[in-house]
């Protein structure tokens, strides 16, 4: 099996999840600042973050690095029905350009910058497999802001205590 093929089975299943967790968002005026802590991100920073996520592979798998200006202002989506269907196309696209990678492309380094200072170095292979970690991580995150504002939250590897478990 590729490494495409073998990346697809954690990638499908992982957007599988984040898709159920990105439909229970509410931005509304009321909550689409809400933050747990002064530190953390905007519940509409965070969740557009999580459904923006995907297309770091696509761009990963296209290009040899990035630098990123200094002067970088993240997008914030307004809507939960903007918000899925970002997330959905940015699925697509990557997923697309990893149908289309073969195992010589993901071997290749990629390099990203901050401001033109050199952050790091990777094998493709690494980097997809980070990117897919990286939108785990904050998925969680996402998942505690939902708890904390009493939203529902849909189990990503078997039921959640929101889906009736353990049973009674």
């Amino acid at each position: 099996m590729s490494l495409c093929k073998t990346i697809c089975l954690d990638y499908d299943e992982e957007m599988k999840n984040t898709r159920k967790l990105l439909e229970r968002v509410v931005l509304n005026d009321e909550n689409r600042t809400f933050a747990p802590h002064t530190k953390s991100m905007p519940l509409n920073a965070l969740a557009t973050h999580v459904a923006e996520l995907p297309s770091w592979i696509k761009m990963a798998l296209e290009t040899d690095g990035m630098d990123l200006p200094a002067d970088f202002k993240p997008n914030t989506i307004a809507t939960t029905e903007e918000l899925v269907a970002a997330f959905d196309k940015c699925v697509a696209e990557s997923r697309a350009a990893i149908d289309v990678a073969t195992d010589d492309d993901m071997a290749k380094s990629w390099s990203f910058s901050f401001a033109g200072q050199h952050v790091f170095t990777q094998q493709r292979t690494e980097l997809v497999r980070s990117f897919i970690n990286h939108l785990i991580h904050h998925r969680a995150q996402l998942g505690g802001y939902l708890r904390l504002q009493e939203i529902p939250v849909p189990g990503m590897y078997g039921p959640s205590a929101d889906d009736g478990w353990p049973p009674k």
